[in-house]
């Protein structure tokens, strides 16, 4: 057997018994013998995907989706640098994800030979680790426990706390392909069993009891208290539940998966948004979980707070603001829930009931005004789409403006996951973390997406062939960048050319191009329905909704408006 098959064959065996069970491959001819050896292993699915960074982006929604690395395979030379933004959001949202890049060997490293560039440490401080591993070598004994304990190590770190990405750069000499030496000079297996070669189990979450009672002590000294949850996953009744204990008002961007409950202030970015309100509801104390980067109102509110702490699993420096006076390192749905059971009861204070009126004439005076008007707008399809999906679904969301209308609209809720690519929040590689998410996501799956999102990506449908993937593309057209509309590069000179990029592409068109079934949204009652006989067509469908940015620009406005008035009254 020549030294890349077996390499390769090995680490892919070593990988499966870790329990990876998804291969991204591009095409290439160096990085052939990991093709093959993931290609021919029987408990490891194989996804085809033509561009490197599409490819990335989809083993990164596997990962979202199913919480466990998927592998990313490519050549050598610039295809690995393609990898680079998926690399970055899954370093930035703790996504598990596994990089294969072939490399030439090392005495073809630095000669100026065809296709090689320097790979090692390519994504830099973006990896939780980066290995070049040792090129195969043909009478060599010894190796294969090298090549299981690389591979053991690689997947226990992409699961590792925190979890990311990891890097394994690997030289590969010619022959490229198998040969029919079946030989070699030690045994290729691995540990009975089908055991992994290094076990790894993740240890059980748990708090420390003086640091619960210190958080209870806290809570309970503080009537005045908001629990405010950004980008991290938090199980929703536990923060229900902690939210009724303290009698706290809950403030929960979509994707934290806690935006449910009496407790929640489903309007507040609207509600904040008013300085007056913002003053007089703002809190003594905070609990801060995750980001919140979803508006410059909540940042601003939480910026004039006395007292924030920051619980994070890892402990990471989360404060853009300055403000945190505390750092809590902790499991935050198991510190929530062991507070909960340290308060005695439910309490209901006068600061709840204040945020809670709020929240009952903001919620009337937008839900109003939303379907006053028979044509679709932006914030209406995002708060639809998110009511409309049936238990179990989950929901893909873009970034820039698509999330940001989620977060401010979208009704209280349960049964419905939501993610998007808000690590670094880029509009990059969106269809192909749909499309991973799809793979790995055992319900429906909607995606809501802007059209410069849909068309940055669009080289992510390029996967749908080869894969049986289910999902429906609600695309929101207003022929350009339509944030920008909302924010202050709006009144500078050549705004259309430089911010505005209208390109007149029909989606129609596209959804031709690469098969997806075509459905235009002429009345925004409508969405519901169509969503959902896309779901039981099955197959890839794409719904566009034609908006323009000057109007939904007034109707964000128009928004602010009648919920300042109505909070007012």
């Amino acid at each position: 057997m020549n030294p890349s098959t077996a390499q390769s064959r090995v680490l892919v065996d070593e990988f499966a018994r870790g329990g990876l069970r998804h291969a991204v491959v591009a095409p290439g001819s160096r990085s052939a013998p990991l093709t093959l050896a993931f290609d021919r292993h029987p408990d490891i699915a194989v996804h085809v995907e033509i561009d490197e960074r599409s490819a990335a982006f989809a083993a990164l929604g596997i990962g979202k989706a199913g919480g466990v690395p998927a592998a990313v395979v490519c050549s050598s030379g610039t295809a690995a640098v393609n990898f680079h933004p998926a690399v970055v959001e899954a370093h930035h949202s703790r996504t598990p994800l596994l990089l294969l890049t072939a490399d030439r060997p090392p005495e073809l490293r630095g000669t100026g030979a065809n296709q090689t560039i320097d790979q090692v440490g390519l994504f830099g401080g973006a990896t939780r680790w980066a290995v070049d591993v040792s090129v195969a070598e043909q009478r060599r004994v010894g190796q294969v426990a090298y090549w299981r304990s690389v591979a053991a190590r690689a997947l226990a770190t992409c699961r590792g706390r925190p979890p990311g990405p990891v890097h394994c750069n690997v030289g590969l000499r010619e022959p490229l392909v198998p040969d029919d030496d079946a030989t070699w000079p030690e045994p290729l297996d691995g540990r009975a069993g089908g055991a992994p070669w290094t076990a790894n189990p993740r240890p059980r979450a748990a708090t420390d009891p003086a640091l619960v009672a210190e958080v209870a002590g806290m809570v309970q000294a503080a009537p005045r208290g908001a629990l405010v949850l950004g980008d991290v996953r938090v199980d929703g009744p536990v923060a229900a539940g902690f939210a009724a204990a303290a009698g706290w008002p809950v403030i929960a961007e979509p994707h934290s998966g806690a935006r449910t409950g009496d407790h929640v202030v489903s309007t507040a970015e609207l509600l904040l948004a008013g300085d007056a309100f913002a003053r007089a509801h703002r809190p003594d104390v905070a609990i801060v979980v995750g980001r919140p980067v979803l508006t410059r109102a909540v940042l601003r509110w939480l910026d004039e707070i006395a007292t924030v702490v920051v619980i994070d699993a890892d402990g990471a420096w989360l404060d853009p603001g300055r403000t945190a006076a505390r750092i809590v390192c902790a499991d935050p749905t198991v510190l929530l829930r062991d507070v909960a059971a340290c308060i005695d009861g439910h309490r209901t204070t006068h600061f709840l009931a204040q945020w809670r009126h709020a929240e009952r004439a903001a919620r009337a005076a937008v839900d109003a005004a939303l379907d006053s008007r028979a044509a679709p707008s932006e914030p209406r399809v995002a708060r639809d789409l998110a009511g409309c999906l049936p238990d179990g679904a989950l929901l893909a969301v873009a970034s820039s403006m698509p999330i940001r209308d989620l977060s401010a609209v979208m009704r209280p809720r349960e049964g419905l996951r939501i993610i998007g690519n808000r690590g670094a929040s880029g509009i990059d590689g969106f269809v192909s973390m749909v499309l991973g998410a799809a793979i790995a996501h055992g319900g429906p799956v909607a995606a809501l997406s802007g059209d410069l999102s849909l068309l940055h990506d669009q080289n992510g449908f390029l996967v749908a062939p080869a894969v049986d993937v289910d999902a429906v593309f609600v695309v929101v057209n207003n022929d350009g960048g339509g944030i920008f509309s909302l924010l202050e590069q709006r009144d500078v000179d050549g705004f259309e050319r430089l911010f505005g990029t209208p390109h007149g592409i029909r989606l129609a068109h596209v959804a031709e191009v690469f098969g997806l079934a075509y459905h235009p949204l002429a009345r925004a009652v409508d969405l519901p329905d169509l969503v959902a006989g896309a779901q039981a067509a099955g197959g890839l469908h794409l719904i566009e909704v034609r908006t323009d940015r000057d109007a939904n620009a007034a109707l964000h406005r128009e928004l602010a408006t009648i919920v300042a008035d109505a909070v007012r009254g």
